[in-house]
């Protein structure tokens, strides 16, 4: 599963660079050439709790690899696109797969992982998404020096390779249904929605959303260009050191889950995050900028295993929680999606101050939601300190 989460890392890093610039050979505006990264956003989200049904319904692994093959198909036909709305539609299909891959991935993660190693099993997994995007985008770079349409190509047969990955490698795993009482067999999402931790989780995903996968990709490049007056590569070495951060604190974040608890993780990960991030938008020196940034990294880094753990202890290994994985998916997508609008109305109208002192607030808002909510670790379970 690394092996396969690096590889769709690597193949989303291919295609990223080149996918606005590509949409625009078609004749098209700035404006519809986001259109074609915001759709594939947008079918994640409403495809969602189809995907969680289907897992379900079908179990994991083959949810998993039709998901990886969907969007292979999508990748490949978009290469082959002959005018801008063949490559929407064809971008939009493969936000589907997408989301199918993604939310079967995490409930393999958690039926696989021990529950006394499930933080370090999520710092581990992110850490192979982390290796994959940060050598996409130059891999990516390089390919496209022989044409834009060859990434995806590339892509493409990067996810082909993780099903056949996925498909081969865990014949072993046996099917989410190993309880007696068929009543278990899923976990419903009433009862997910009736825990405060939950619920404290879905408020994490969304501010996570908006400001790690929203704000930092969409509002950052801005700020550097309009308010440090800097250009593309200084917004570059700021996603680069947020990169960096998120590796450093990858490499203890995972343990100290597994012994601290997830509860102080994801306090400690929202709090960093939220001022760091606040803080962007009152730099006007580029050290500065990159030092925040950094430090966002680092707090993101903190919270992501500690989250997805959390999310693994209330699920189980017993039962499936296609459902509950979906809307938590759900959250962190519709905060990828308002989140950079908001923003760039507040910064429009305010300043980029004001954005970023928005987002944090978000990030500090799900910290406060983690601190009424219960501690969801097995003390019983908890791994030793090492």
């Amino acid at each position: 599963m690394l092996l396969a989460a690096f590889l769709i890392a690597l193949g989303f890093g291919l295609v990223a660079p080149v996918l606005p610039q590509f949409a625009t050979t078609f004749d098209v505006g700035a404006t519809a050439a986001a259109v074609i990264v915001s759709i594939f956003a947008f079918m994640r989200l409403v495809f969602a709790p189809a995907g969680g049904a289907l897992i379900g319904r079908l179990g994991e692994r083959p949810i998993y690899v039709s998901g990886l093959l969907i969007v292979a198909v999508s990748t490949a036909a978009c290469a082959f696109a002959q005018n801008y709305w063949q490559l929407l539609i064809f971008r939009g299909l493969g936000g589907i797969g997408s989301v199918m891959f993604t939310v079967a991935s995490m409930a393999l993660v958690i039926r696989l992982a021990p529950p006394q190693s499930r933080g370090r099993v999520s710092g581990a997994y992110a850490g192979a998404f982390l290796i994959g995007n940060v050598c996409g985008p130059v891999l990516g770079g390089f390919l496209a020096g022989f044409g834009l349409r060859v990434p995806f190509l590339a892509y493409a047969a990067a996810l082909v390779l993780a099903a056949v990955v996925v498909q081969t490698m865990l014949t072993h795993v046996p099917a989410a249904h190993r309880s007696k009482d068929p009543a278990a067999a899923e976990m419903p999402l009433s009862e997910g929605l009736a825990s405060g931790t939950y619920r404290a989780i879905l408020a994490s995903s969304f501010a996570n959303g908006w400001a790690t996968f929203g704000v930092r990709m969409a509002t950052v490049p801005l700020f550097a260009a309009a308010a440090l007056n800097a250009g593309p590569a200084a917004a570059g070495t700021a996603l680069a050191v947020f990169a960096g951060g998120n590796a450093a604190a990858l490499t203890f974040s995972g343990r100290l889950a597994d012994t601290w608890g997830r509860k102080p993780m994801m306090l400690l990960g929202l709090l960093v995050t939220g001022i760091s991030t606040g803080l962007i938008g009152l730099t006007h020196d580029l050290w500065w900028f990159l030092a925040a940034s950094a430090v966002a990294g680092l707090g993101a880094g903190m919270l992501g295993p500690a989250q997805q753990a959390a999310v693994a202890d209330i699920i189980g290994r017993e039962r499936s929680g296609g459902r509950v994985l979906a809307v938590f998916q759900m959250m962190a997508d519709v905060g990828a999606i308002a989140g950079p609008i908001l923003v760039g109305v507040i910064a429009d109208q305010w300043g980029y101050g004001w954005a970023f002192g928005v987002t944090g607030l978000v990030l500090v808002l799900a910290g406060m939601a983690w601190a009424v909510a219960r501690e969801p670790l097995d003390r019983s379970q908890a791994a030793p300190a090492a």
